[in-house]
């Protein structure tokens, strides 16, 4: 089944749902349109799509805030704007389905803040990962302080950001910002292998992962102890727990709800 806006193509195949960011023009920068889109398809997704692989096209996977929209604002329309980006970002955290990134050139500004906000990332060698307000006069606004600079440390960040420096995709394998560094071309066949394999996960524990894991890390040692044993006993006294043991006895592949 196949899907399309101009901004972002939806096709789905099965349990897994890729959207692409169409705006080769821009590099698939982020506007209002786009941003509405990932909204509306991670706040109603198609029935039956347990995965979800993000990408862009034309050699980019998206390279931030299109600057002629930024410059547009005041500093209330500014402020309003950054918020509805962190808004939309924790909707594609934590709509509870698995999202993986394949990544290919620009990934930079609010680019790599979305794919932060992604749960599996999958860098090509043409992959840059940037955040270069500094150089433009501005800050980032959507999310990067958070997402970011959790995954290599807020003192790298500002460094990151102070210099503009560019990290390649070997580099950003070794800082976190990818999970995978892949060959030329290979991005979305590893994409579409691991989102299938992740969409025959229990979508229970696929969902108490995306949703515990990033807050219990906010949490002091003894509350995050504590929601860890409630996640676990949700999970573990479940109908699909119950399956999953039972494969494994019989020695065959789960089928979960």
């Amino acid at each position: 089944m196949t899907n399309s806006s101009e901004m972002l193509l939806v096709t789905v195949d099965g349990p897994v749902a890729t959207l692409t960011m169409n705006r080769p023009a821009k590099r698939n920068a982020m506007c209002d349109e786009l941003l509405e889109a990932l909204e509306e398809f991670f706040t109603s997704p198609p029935e039956g799509v347990r995965a979800v692989i993000l990408t862009g096209t034309a050699g980019h996977y998206c390279s931030g805030l299109d600057l002629s929209e930024h410059v547009s604002r005041d500093a209330e329309g500014t402020m309003r704007h950054s918020r509805n980006w962190h808004r939309v970002m924790d909707i594609i955290q934590f709509s509870g389905l698995p999202v993986v990134s394949a990544m290919f050139g620009a990934v930079i500004g609010g680019g790599l803040e979305l794919a932060t906000s992604t749960h599996v990332r999958i860098a090509e060698p043409s992959t840059i990962f940037q955040l270069p307000e500094g150089m433009r006069g501005i800050f980032v606004g959507g999310g990067a302080t958070v997402r970011v600079g959790r995954i290599i440390g807020s003192d790298r960040m500002c460094e990151m950001m102070l210099t503009g420096r560019k990290y390649t995709a070997e580099e950003g394998l070794a800082l976190g910002l990818t999970h995978y560094s892949v060959g030329e071309g290979e991005a979305m066949a590893l994409a579409q292998k691991l989102a299938t394999k992740i969409a025959g996960n229990a979508s229970l524990s696929n969902y108490m992962m995306i949703q515990a894991i990033s807050r219990i890390s906010d949490m002091s040692k003894s509350d995050g102890l504590f929601a860890e044993s409630l996640c676990a006993a949700v999970s573990q006294t479940s109908a699909d727990a119950e399956e999953g043991l039972k494969s494994f006895l019989e020695k065959r592949r789960p089928v979960f709800r």
